[in-house]
């Protein structure tokens, strides 16, 4: 598998407090799948560093969100349906557990508490492979991170999904976070509709009412183990459950054939490419992937799914 996925950088900050979500996202960051996006900060407004006074620092602060009512605490969420808040719920009670040669992956939402490795990762994934000096990281780091708090508003109709390994023999690679977890081993965020759409991804642009894929990347030293791809399979899980609608796309960029011929592998084709004219934007030329899900087989499926037989799109 190739090295991390790479990260592209659109901001325009809309809040003068990054703690409370925006009611529009116009914060943007995205890492085409293990793929690479060279595009950098098109549009940025001065803003002060974001404030992170309201969240627990202790290695012990996961059990603050061990309820629904705490997580409700983390965010902006009064004015979420009982729809919503079931969908919330869910979220909070994803588990997605695979046994791998190096030992137990287990994949879930990120909680509020882990922005900071989750930040550490993504900019680090990004400054590596764009190849830029390492002075970058310090900023890279404050626009991913205030990206993260801003994509809260999303919630449940975006998510990011965190990947954590227990080492079979107690070792380590070295990703910090987790807890008992285990080792923090990837990212990946998905978007199941509209709502929870940025205003502007990344071209061949997707249809918003759609879910998609994105920014996902693997803890260096744990590539090549399997994580990207049972990161993918999580969020295909996780959309099957959240979403009615059965087609998901995702980026990969033409050069990444390691990253293009997993999600081949997986059931992805391509739908669209990059004109040869983002060459003139100093951008790389991507592929726009779409893959339909099976459809929900069993009442059990289909409630899970929130979506009617007579309303589930079956794909062809």
């Amino acid at each position: 598998m190739a090295a991390a996925s790479t990260l592209s950088l659109a901001l325009t900050p809309t809040s003068s407090d990054p703690s409370l979500p925006s009611s529009r996202h116009r914060s943007r960051l995205f890492l085409s799948p293990l793929s690479h996006n060279p595009h950098f900060l098109s549009s940025q407004r001065s803003r002060s560093p974001p404030s992170v006074s309201d969240e627990p620092t202790s290695s012990s602060a996961s059990a603050a969100y061990s309820s629904l009512e705490d997580w409700l605490k983390t965010g902006n969420y009064n004015f979420l349906s009982n729809e919503e808040l079931l969908k919330l719920q869910s979220l909070q009670d994803f588990r997605y557990r695979r046994e791998l040669g190096i030992g137990s992956l287990c994949i879930r939402v990120m909680r509020p508490d882990e922005t900071d490795v989750t930040v550490k990762l993504l900019s680090e994934s990004f400054v590596e492979s764009m190849k830029l000096p390492d002075w970058y990281l310090p900023l890279v780091s404050y626009l991913v991170k205030q990206y993260l708090f801003e994509r809260r508003a999303a919630i449940p109709h975006a998510v990011t999904l965190l990947g954590f390994v227990k080492w079979k023999d107690g070792g380590g690679g070295g990703g910090g976070g987790g807890g008992g977890e285990g080792e923090l081993a990837g990212t990946v965020e998905i978007c199941f509709n509209k709502r929870g759409a940025n205003d502007s991804p990344p071209t061949p642009t997707p249809p918003k009412d759609s879910p998609y894929i994105c920014n996902m990347t693997v803890n260096k030293p744990l590539r090549r183990r399997g994580i990207g791809w049972n990161l993918l399979k999580a969020s295909e899980e996780l959309i099957s459950q959240m979403s009615c609608v059965r087609e998901v796309y995702l980026h990969c960029r033409m050069v990444d054939s390691a990253p293009f011929n997993m999600y081949t592998r997986a059931g992805y084709n391509v739908v669209k490419t990059d004109s040869i004219l983002v060459l003139l934007l100093l951008q790389s030329r991507k592929h726009l992937m779409l893959k339909k899900l099976p459809v929900p087989t069993n009442d059990l499926e289909l409630e899970m799914s929130g979506s009617d037989p007579e309303h589930v799109q079956v794909g062809a």
